[in-house]
């Protein structure tokens, strides 16, 4: 019979992502010497989520591989949740009915899957991918598989497509844009992601809309598209984003903006709550950079963000300045990495050659300041792209 407990920490660490775990490593890379706690709901140790899309799908990472190190010191609770958190008397309950008080609270609690609320959505066969127990199960599912259909047409859909192509699963990807990617990277860029896609055999078909999953049972066969038109199917992925996780910000008290993130300031200080911080997929925050509110949704940003709430709960008086970073491989087709994020454009500057595959794209608004750069296989300047992101300067 297990007993209730209280006690206090230091620091609190609400999630079991990168951005949580690169704030206790940087706390203690700067000498902090309090106690740190990590509550994470998830069965596993904080681990990189890149791989699941890709080596790990592959079955070339394992899960060991994937884990993130942490400094001895940090106390880390697995399979727990945070039930309760009172952000002004610094209080939180734990789903093992524990309360902890503490000094500093960072909420990273990422991001939720967008699950498609469609007739015969709750088949066998449909996956959505976020653990490494997904990808366990997708990657089993796969082997006796002729055919895989992907939904969503963006980071998901495209590595997953790739990364089963290279195991002998014939995909196809279902998308509402016209090409992937298009929404990211624009119309260049994206025609010639598509191209790489079909040259190694992917199907390709954007603009269409899935309306239901098929097949006879309980198991899918099928996706229906609008029209009527069947795609056959014997396994279904489902890429179509994913909806930051604040319901225990929002239960809490906790203001929420309007891109859906917890509202924190330029040093990602939760409005109106001191010592509570926010980073990763559910932190929206006051960019100095970009002169605008920002929520970004990848894996590089958030562990940039946990270091700077780390810093600044050791004192320091800098906003987060860093620049977001993204990456992708499509298996070992196509490499991708892009700094900014531009939200709309006003004209793309192409260096190099699309022909090639060897280019980069830089978008500029209509004074022409760099707004974001997107490098293709290795093509670019990214450092550069960044320093002109932060001082805004026109291009020559």
């Amino acid at each position: 019979m297990s007993t209730m407990t209280e006690r206090s920490v230091d620091v609190l660490l609400i999630g079991g992502g990168i951005a949580a775990a690169t704030a206790a490593r940087t706390l203690r890379e700067e000498g902090f010497t309090g106690s740190v706690l990590l509550v994470g709901r998830e069965l596993d140790p904080p681990y990189h989520r890149p791989p699941i899309t890709k080596g790990h799908l592959q079955g070339t990472e394992s899960k060991a591989d994937m884990l993130i190190e942490l400094p001895a010191d940090v106390e880390v609770l697995t399979r727990s949740s945070v039930m309760a958190l009172d952000p002004t008397a610094k209080t939180v309950t734990l789903s093992t009915k524990d309360t902890v008080t503490f000094e500093h609270a960072l909420i990273a609690t990422g991001a939720m899957v967008r699950r498609l609320p469609l007739d015969g959505a709750d088949k066998d066969g449909i996956h959505y991918l976020r653990t490494p127990g997904n990808a366990d199960a997708l990657r089993k599912d796969a082997g006796g598989a002729r055919r895989v259909v992907m939904v969503g047409g963006s980071y998901v859909g495209c590595e997953t497509a790739a990364s089963l192509t290279t195991l002998g699963n014939h995909c196809t990807i279902l998308m509402q844009e016209e090409e992937p990617f298009d929404r990211h990277f624009g119309r260049t860029a994206a025609t010639y992601l598509r191209s790489v896609l079909e040259s190694h055999g992917v199907t390709v078909r954007g603009g269409v809309d899935v309306e239901a999953f098929t097949g006879e049972g309980d198991v899918v066969q099928g996706v229906r598209l609008a029209g009527d038109e069947i795609v056959p199917a014997d396994v279904v992925v489902c890429g179509v984003g994913a909806i930051p996780d604040v319901l225990l910000a929002r239960k809490s008290g906790l203001p929420i903006g309007d891109l859906g993130g917890v509202r924190c300031d330029a040093r990602l200080r939760v409005e109106g709550f001191p010592g509570i911080y926010a980073a990763g997929d559910m932190c929206e925050y006051t960019s100095t950079v970009h002169g605008r509110e920002l929520r970004v949704e990848h894996e590089e940003h958030a562990a940039a963000q946990g270091a700077t709430v780390a810093r600044v709960i050791m004192g320091s008086g800098d906003p987060h300045t860093e620049v977001p970073y993204f990456f992708s491989d499509l298996a070992d087709w196509c490499s991708l990495e892009y700094v900014g994020p531009a939200a709309d454009w006003a004209d793309e500057v192409i260096d190099g050659s699309v022909e090639e595959g060897a280019f980069s794209v830089t978008y500029v608004d209509a004074q022409r300041r760099v707004l974001a750069c997107l490098s293709v296989n290795g093509s670019g300047d990214l450092d550069a792209a960044r320093e002109r992101i932060a001082s805004r300067e026109p291009l020559g």
